[in-house]
């Protein structure tokens, strides 16, 4: 986002972004529940693990970091539940709420109301291993004027294994992002055909001798230690110690007056409308502007 500034100077782009796209989120999708998870600053068990996970990363540019706040406190006045913990990604807390959801669900009555769907928004690949019948991942292609959502079917289509196999392909070839090193010489053809025949890493290795190629067999061996790290690197925390409260998570009406005064607040008045649910499809935004054009033209005549 540009630059974006109240009358007091505090810089607010980052979290006029954030409003705004959430707000998209909820018109396209309509859920009846909003979690929103955020990372901590602190170091993650993950790093404790390996040192150099993620180490490439860029620090937080230094106008990001002072609008977290603001934006915890926006969603707080909203009402919506924010779930985040030291030692844990964010990526940790989704699963770990995925895994309390599917656990629900298994645990409740037909007659019960549950939820039926959970879909994950986020730009990160690894949340793919997630997907199930239950669970879909929504990601942006071009920001969120033009989104990709993964079932089961897509996450095959797209990258030739299934959902849960994304763990045991990062832990083939690594993950430049997350700074670990998955088996150095094995690509994403060679995994992903390693992980046609065999499934698993530890089925591959069960059968190391069946790998025909002597190349790819040698640095498979000589690399089974990286490999296993690379694994648990990859794979999802989804038992973090957390209490999720979900009849907190419903969706409350947005347009109260304390909302609507914070966002005045906060100079978001472009926003106050979708707060209420008035938004305009372009074929309204087309038909106004034809209106628009026709009655200029009509007060014209009458000179």
């Amino acid at each position: 986002m540009p630059p974006l500034t109240t009358h007091d100077g505090t810089l607010v782009n980052a979290v006029y972004g954030f409003v705004a796209m959430m707000l998209k989120i909820v018109e396209d999708f309509k859920p009846s529940y909003l979690i929103v998870c955020f990372d901590r600053p602190k170091p993650t068990l993950k790093k404790q693990m390996y040192v150099g996970y993620q180490a490439n990363r860029p620090k937080m540019d230094n106008e990001l970091s002072p609008q977290i706040p603001i934006v915890h406190e926006l969603l707080e006045y909203m009402g919506i539940s924010i779930y985040e913990m030291d030692g844990y990604e964010a990526d940790d807390i989704m699963g770990t709420i995925v895994k309390k959801i599917l656990s629900e669900k298994d645990t409740k009555r037909k007659s019960e109301k549950e939820i039926q769907e959970t879909i994950i928004v986020t730009g990160d690949r690894d949340i793919l291993q997630l997907v199930n019948e239950n669970v879909k991942v929504c990601m942006p292609v071009l920001g969120l004027n033009q989104v990709k959502v993964y079932g089961e079917n897509e996450v095959k289509d797209k990258f030739g294994i299934t959902p849960l196999q994304m763990i045991d392909y990062k832990a083939l070839v690594g993950d430049q992002s997350d700074n670990y090193p998955g088996v150095p010489g094995i690509g994403p053809k060679t995994a992903k055909n390693l992980l046609t025949q065999f499934g698993t890493l530890e089925n591959l290795y069960k059968h190391l001798d069946e790998v025909k190629n002597e190349r790819i067999r040698k640095i498979l061996s000589e690399n089974s230690e990286s490999a296993a790290l690379s694994k648990k690197l990859a794979t999802m925390i989804t038992d973090a110690p957390i209490k999720v409260n979900f009849q907190k998570a419903k969706i409350r009406k947005w347009d109260s007056p304390d909302i609507m005064a914070k966002f005045e607040e906060m100079e978001f008045r472009s926003l106050i409308p979708r707060l209420m649910g008035k938004t305009e499809n372009k074929k309204q935004i087309t038909n106004n502007k034809e209106q628009k054009e026709e009655n200029q033209k009509q007060q014209m005549s009458l000179f």
